[in-house]
């Protein structure tokens, strides 16, 4: 598979949202309103544009509210990864999933951070390069110029063959929340917690895992007072788009 676009998406959706608080006392990160649209839908919103036939959206807090959210939605079809007896992280989450996910190149998406995207889409033009032969992982990149509401450090640098190594440094990139994944590399693991950062790091040492800059702005709302910066954002793109 070279240049496919996935026709599968796990979208993470199970993450406590602690510091959304008070917001989130009463509904999940995931079905935060911004712009007019959930953080979810967002996403969802993106995949359907790409032509993703089924989303899996994993489950664990107020998940009868997400599942109750999506229960209507067409395109993607949505089916449920169930978390509500133990919370599984990024990778646990996903191994659950897999015998939903198939045996194919799926996306990734985090159902707590969305991008607006310039011409052609961000979720399209990783497809576009996507090549299982020399990768296992191809993530969303975003230079901190084009992020809003990130306050950390940067997580990886790039060579000119798209190749990535952990950086923390001024001139690297910060993880944009969405990639493709070929689920070989969750051969033998166990639906337990863990995070998708060991397999980063594993395919590293392999030079096998890959990113892209994105063309747009990428927004994380981390926090309730984050809100505000990314409507104006979200506005400011708009207006700019007339």
């Amino acid at each position: 598979m070279q240049g496919e676009t996935p026709r599968t998406a796990m979208v993470l959706a199970a993450g406590l949202g602690k510091r959304m608080r008070p917001i989130t006392d009463t509904i999940p990160k995931p079905l935060v309103p911004v712009a007019g649209k959930t953080l979810l839908d967002w996403g969802l919103n993106a995949l359907q544009a790409e032509g993703v036939e089924r989303a899996v959206v994993n489950v664990h807090y107020l998940a009868d509210l997400i599942e109750a959210h999506v229960a209507s939605r067409q395109s993607p079809r949505i089916t449920i990864s169930d978390e509500r007896t133990e919370l599984l992280d990024s990778a646990g989450g996903i191994v659950n999933a897999l015998p939903q996910l198939g045996e194919k190149p799926f996306y990734i998406l985090n159902a707590d951070t969305f991008w607006l995207d310039q011409q052609p889409s961000s979720l399209s033009r990783l497809a576009g390069l996507w090549d299982e032969a020399r990768m296992d992982i191809l993530l969303m990149l975003a230079s901190m110029d084009d992020v809003t509401g990130h306050s950390g450090s940067t997580d990886f640098l790039i060579d000119g063959e798209g190749q990535l190594a952990r950086a923390k440094d001024p001139a690297g990139l910060v993880y944009a929340g969405a990639g493709i994944v070929h689920p070989r590399i969750f051969a033998g693991a166990e639906a337990t917690p863990h995070s998708l950062n060991a397999y980063f790091d594993r395919a590293i040492t392999d030079g096998r895992l890959h990113g892209m800059v994105m063309r747009g702005r990428w927004i994380t709302v981390g926090t309730p007072d984050a809100i505000a910066p990314a409507e104006a954002t979200v506005a400011a793109w708009r207006q700019q788009a007339q």
